[in-house]
């Protein structure tokens, strides 16, 4: 017998991408009561304060890359957190941290996103599928997703012309595969790992005539680790890192040149919850890029700042946030088997892809989750 409590109904205190478990003091928040009240609340307010001021410290920097890893940031770079922590402000630390994967132990999940962009017209499509496995080895579980994404006639490099990446057109894919596995060390810490398999690719058309420009991604290993800690129904907190690499070609007359691309990113995030159905987020990231093709590296902090309140008792839910510099807004509902989130952002990404594909968007995330282990203990 696990040693954790069992899967019941939905509650949304799992991780991400299922979240339909029965209380438990690591994941469900509960009345505020004495045990827990004010003084406790006073202890650990300096900590929010501290990621709030996090930010405030960026340095400012610009590590330029070709558009087609630009491209990853609208879907592979948002999926590894889940719809339901994208739409309250993306902090990946807490609610889309990768140690909490065997919360999801059983289900699967089917993704669809769209970013359109008002100023250029451009269209970005993606799709996804996942699944996690049954938990094993004292609730460790697997999760495994698969993604692809693409825009055709994509105006690029509008807005920041310059003489190696003029005003063009062109096509835009990715496809990526990332594979984590999660384990809880004890009852108030767990601990995961992400792998990452990506291939990017974009033909383009200067608009000036002349020749066109192809860039191309070779994998390196890449991946992740998160780390999350939760105390007590009230409080929870964790890290997040992510290591990604890529071989980028970049080819224009019959001339190539290639590079290593560095992207890492950093998360440290809280969450707090005050009563049953109420949470609240708070947590800082840091960008750290650079590109040898380029010869250019920056290093940025954002703020996550996010809510998320029950509208009925393992239900439905709405939500809204901050993600760096994209403004956030979601909702689930649940019904057994299934679990729809939805996300709506305005300016995707934008503290990341900057100018490169326009300059305001709007973008649509749905998640569509099942839980199948639920019908195997119905029999």
């Amino acid at each position: 017998m696990s040693k954790y409590p069992a899967k019941g109904s939905f509650d949304n205190r799992g991780s991400d991408a299922g979240a339909r478990y029965t209380y438990d003091p690591r994941r469900s928040p509960s009345l505020f009561d004495a045990a827990h009240g004010p003084a406790r609340t006073r202890m650990r307010l300096p900590v929010l304060v501290a990621l709030t001021a996090l930010p405030l410290l960026a340095l400012a920097g610009e590590a330029q890359a070709g558009p087609e890893t630009a491209l990853r940031e609208f879907a592979g770079g948002q999926v590894k957190k889940g719809v339901r922590t994208i739409g309250m402000g993306g902090d990946g630390a807490t609610t889309g941290n990768y140690g909490l994967v065997y919360r999801d132990a059983g289900s699967a999940i089917f993704d669809e996103g769209i970013v359109r962009y008002q100023d250029t017209g451009n269209l970005f499509t993606f799709s996804a599928v996942g699944f996690t496995t049954p938990t094993f080895w004292d609730d460790a579980a697997f999760y495994v997703i698969a993604l692809g994404q693409r825009g055709v006639g994509v105006h690029v490099w509008d807005f920041v012309p310059s003489a190696s990446r003029p005003p063009s057109r062109g096509d835009l894919s990715d496809t990526s595969l990332f594979i984590k596995f999660a384990k809880p060390l004890s009852k108030t810490w767990a601990l995961g790992f992400m792998g990452a398999y990506e291939l990017s690719q974009a033909t383009l058309q200067p608009d000036s005539g002349a020749p066109s420009i192809s860039y191309q991604t070779s994998y390196l290993p890449s991946g992740g680790v998160g780390l999350h800690w939760q105390p007590d129904e009230h409080w929870e907190a964790g890290v997040r890192v992510i290591l990604n690499h890529d071989d980028e070609t970049r080819t224009q007359a019959g001339v190539s040149r290639s590079g290593l691309l560095r992207s890492y990113e950093y998360r440290l995030g809280v969450a707090y919850s005050p009563w049953t159905g109420t949470l609240l987020d708070v947590g800082g990231v840091g960008l750290d890029r650079s590109s040898a093709l380029d010869g250019t590296s920056s290093f940025d902090l954002h703020p996550t700042v996010g809510a998320e309140q029950a509208l009925v008792q393992r239900r439905v839910w709405a939500r809204a946030g901050l993600d760096e510099t994209t403004w956030t807004t979601g909702m689930s509902v649940a019904f057994q088997p299934f679990k729809i989130d939805v996300a709506y952002l305005y300016n995707l990404a934008a503290a990341r892809t900057g100018d490169v594909f326009g300059r305001r968007n709007a973008s649509l995330i749905t998640t569509i989750n099942f839980d199948y282990e639920s019908l195997y203990a119905r029999r």
